[in-house]
């Protein structure tokens, strides 16, 4: 592991970071969220996490629910699931409906084979023990429950990457400047069966790809924008490189009419 990349998972990964800025509100959070309203084929994602368990009865947490998205569908799709949400941010926790707590995905507050399922969905890559979060996540859910969680492939928004390393460049005065962070880098759709699967005897990956086609700058900055808590570790002048961005893509959108994403998720439906 390079220096950089070290630099990189700590900020990610660092808990005062996570919750005193990045998750404080669901402001970012939900920046990202709101891309994929440009996608095609649209996927419903708590959709599917709800179908994916329609065989399960008795308890659901939702460790690392975030704002509380797949809490809020399950609880009007579902009424028979105890729900429990947690979240090691206080503060995105505020609008979620109860019950919820804070806590930490490497050492939950539940007892072993106390629930029937447990989610995990783009929150893992926080994790500083990724195979202790997955082991706590085994140990809680029954012998005959199940896990389920998600990420980005390491390909997901190439042109966002681009799309940053151009203007960076350009506010830097040189050909493309340095890459964006990732935060699911360390927990790629790539590596996460191998992560899963210590654990877990089945691991099912459901691939998501689509494209995001915009033809308003405005989403793609306010996406690109949520990363604002790791502005420090982009190595060039964050709102600089933003604004820089913005005009890339009305040059961009003014000459092909539109801009588009690649994108590559996936969900991973673990049992033992």
């Amino acid at each position: 592991m390079t220096e950089l990349s070290a630099a990189h998972d700590a900020a990610v990964t660092d808990r005062s970071r996570l919750a005193g800025s990045a998750y404080n509100s669901d402001r970012d959070l939900a920046a990202r969220q709101s891309l994929y309203q440009w996608q095609t084929p649209r996927y419903d994602l708590p959709g599917i996490v709800a179908e994916q368990l329609s065989g399960v009865r008795g308890c659901v947490v939702d460790v690392g629910c975030g704002n509380g998205k797949f809490i809020q569908r399950l609880r009007e799709d579902r009424p028979d699931l105890a729900l429990l949400g947690l979240d090691i941010a206080p503060g995105i926790l505020a609008g979620v409906p109860g019950p919820v707590a804070v806590a930490d995905a490497t050492r939950l507050p539940l007892a072993t084979a106390s629930v029937d399922a447990a989610l995990a969905l783009h929150m893992l890559y926080h994790v500083p023990d990724i195979p202790q979060a997955v082991r706590e996540l085994s140990r809680v859910v029954a012998r005959y429950g199940l896990v389920i969680a998600s990420t980005n492939s390491d390909r997901d928004k190439a042109e966002l990457d681009d799309l940053w390393q151009r203007a960076a460049g350009d506010v830097l005065g040189i050909g493309r400047g340095p890459a964006r962070i990732s935060l699911s880098a360390r927990f790629s759709l790539e590596e996460a069966g191998a992560f899963l699967g210590e654990e877990f005897g089945r691991v099912e990956t459901i691939e998501l790809p689509g494209t995001i086609t915009v033809q308003d700058p405005e989403p793609v900055i306010a996406h690109m924008a949520s990363y604002r808590a790791w502005a420090d570790q982009h190595d060039v002048p964050f709102e600089a490189t933003i604004v820089r961005a913005r005009t890339i893509l009305l040059d961009h959108i003014a000459q092909h009419g539109a801009f588009e994403v690649t994108c590559l998720g996936g969900i991973l439906v673990c049992r033992r």
